[in-house]
């Protein structure tokens, strides 16, 4: 994952699945930066990364177990927000470290993570 977009695998014994959930941010943000000026620009990056995290957040809670990985910071802002929340409570919650990945090294990567538990 990181600021624009997060890629979800999901897998169990007999099948795998990836899907994408885009930020939405980035084009906005060149576009209102003209026409705006800094000020809105950094209210409406905000207000994108709260319902970007909040998006990713409704599919997290389906799981008991969870592992957000990626290069920036993003997956450890998301951590924070899910750590205030009671809702994620019993949801095991890791964070690792990974460079940009194809859809094949994620789906790699996420199935080592898994098959060391």
């Amino acid at each position: 994952m990181d600021h624009d977009h997060a890629h979800l695998v999901e897998f169990d014994e007999e099948s795998l699945e990836t899907k994408t959930v885009p930020s939405h941010f980035e084009n906005e943000s060149r576009e209102n930066h003209v026409t705006h000026g800094e000020r809105h620009d950094l209210a409406r990056h905000t207000q994108h990364r709260n319902e970007y995290f909040k998006a990713l957040g409704q599919v997290i809670r389906n799981y008991p177990e969870v592992l957000l990985f990626g290069p920036t910071t993003a997956k450890s802002e998301l951590l924070n927000i899910l750590s205030g929340d009671h809702q994620f409570s019993r949801i095991r919650v890791q964070v690792a470290q990974a460079d940009k990945m194809t859809e094949n090294q994620m789906c790699e990567f996420v199935q080592h993570h898994f098959s060391k538990d």
